[in-house]
C-alpha cells in the first residue's frame, strides 16, 4: 500500500468511523440507563436508511441523481431517517420493554425479546420494501471540495462526517449540560434514588430510547448514503460492528463509544489493502478481543453517569 493510498483509506475510515460511532451511542445510551443491550437497534438503524431514501424519492421521484442541494439533499435525508428511526425507538420501548420494566421481569427476558424484536422489524422491512438492493439517490454536486495529503474529499463524504460530527457533540452537550442530561445520568447511577429524587424513571427511558432511535435512524441514512444503497438486512454487519465499536470504548460511554466507533471504522477500511476484502469485518474484531484481554471494561469503561 502507497503512502497515497494510505491516506485514501484513512479518510474514508474516518468518515466510516464516525458512522459506527454515532450507531454505538445508541447501544451506550440504552445500557447505560437500562443496563440492557438493545438488539433490535440495527434494525432501528436499517429502517432509517429506508426512511432516508423514501423521502429523497417523493420529493424527487425518479430523480437520480438527486438535483437538490447538497445541504437539502443531506438535511432531508437525515430528518427523515432521524424520524422513523425514533419513532421505531419509541415504539418498541412502549410495546416491548415498559411492560417487561413493569412486571419486573429478569435481564436475560430482555435480551430475548430484543432478539425477537430484531427479527420481527428485519421480516418486516423485507415485506414491505422487498428483499432486493434499493439504491441510494446520489448527491447530483459531488464535486471534490479538499484534498488531505493527496487524497481527494467529496462533498458527500465532507458532509457524512460533518453530520455524524454535529450529531455526537449535540448528543454529548445534552447529556451534560442540559435537565434531561442530569435525568439520563442519574438514572444510570442508579435509578432507585433518582426516582425519590423526583425523577420520572418512565419518561427518561422513552427519551433515552427516542434519542438513540434518532441517532441510529439518522446514522442509517448516512451508512446507506456512504454505500450507495440500501437493504432489508442491511442492519446487521454494522449494528454488530458498532456495538463491538461501544463495548471497546466502554458500554455505557458515550465518549467511549465514539472513540470505538472512529478506531474501528479506521481500522475496517485500512485492512482491506492490507489483507484483502474479506477479511474487511476481522480486523474490527481483532480490535475487540485485543481491548478485552488487556482492558475487560473497555478504553474509557464508565457508564454513562459517571462520565465527566
Amino acid at each position: 500500500m502507497s503512502l497515497h493510498e494510505f491516506w485514501d483509506f484513512l479518510v474514508l475510515g474516518v468518515v466510516l468511523g464516525s458512522i459506527y460511532a454515532v450507531i454505538a451511542i445508541g447501544y451506550t445510551l440504552v445500557y447505560g440507563v437500562l443496563q440492557l443491550i438493545n438488539f433490535a437497534h440495527s434494525e432501528v438503524f436499517m429502517l432509517g436508511a429506508y426512511g432516508g431514501v423514501l423521502a429523497l424519492t417523493a420529493v424527487e421521484p425518479g430523480s437520480n441523481p438527486s438535483a437538490l442541494g447538497s445541504v437539502a439533499y443531506v438535511a432531508l435525508g437525515i430528518g427523515a431517517g432521524a424520524a422513523l428511526g425514533a419513532l421505531t425507538a419509541f415504539g418498541l420501548e412502549r410495546a416491548a420493554y415498559r411492560p417487561l420494566r413493569r412486571h419486573g421481569a429478569p435481564r436475560l427476558i430482555f435480551l430475548i425479546t430484543a432478539i425477537g424484536a430484531s427479527f420481527f422489524l428485519f421480516n418486516l422491512a423485507g415485506k414491505l420494501f422487498g428483499r432486493d438492493p434499493t439504491s441510494v439517490p446520489e448527491m447530483y454536486d459531488n464535486n471534490t471540495v479538499a484534498t488531505v495529503f493527496g487524497a481527494q474529499l467529496k462533498t458527500t463524504q465532507v458532509l457524512l462526517l460533518a453530520s455524524a460530527v454535529v450529531m455526537m457533540v449535540g448528543l454529548d452537550l445534552i447529556v451534560h449540560r442540559t435537565k434531561l442530561g442530569a435525568g439520563i445520568r442519574a438514572v444510570s447511577q442508579d435509578a432507585e434514588v433518582a426516582s425519590l429524587m423526583g425523577v420520572d424513571i418512565d419518561k427518561v427511558v422513552s427519551r433515552t430510547f427516542v434519542i438513540g432511535g434518532l441517532l441510529g435512524g439518522a446514522a442509517g441514512f448516512l451508512y446507506g448514503n456512504f454505500v450507495s444503497q440500501v437493504k432489508f438486512d442491511m442492519g446487521f454487519i454494522p449494528g454488530i460492528t458498532a456495538f463491538a465499536a461501544a463495548v471497546v470504548g466502554g458500554i455505557g460511554n458515550i465518549r467511549g463509544a465514539m472513540l470505538g466507533g472512529l478506531m474501528l471504522g479506521i481500522v475496517e477500511t485500512l485492512t482491506v489493502p492490507l489483507f484483502g476484502d474479506e477479511w474487511r469485518n476481522v480486523g474490527a474484531f481483532v480490535v475487540l478481543i485485543l481491548v478485552l484481554m488487556f482492558r475487560p471494561t473497555g478504553i474509557l469503561g464508565e457508564r454513562v453517569g459517571r462520565t465527566a
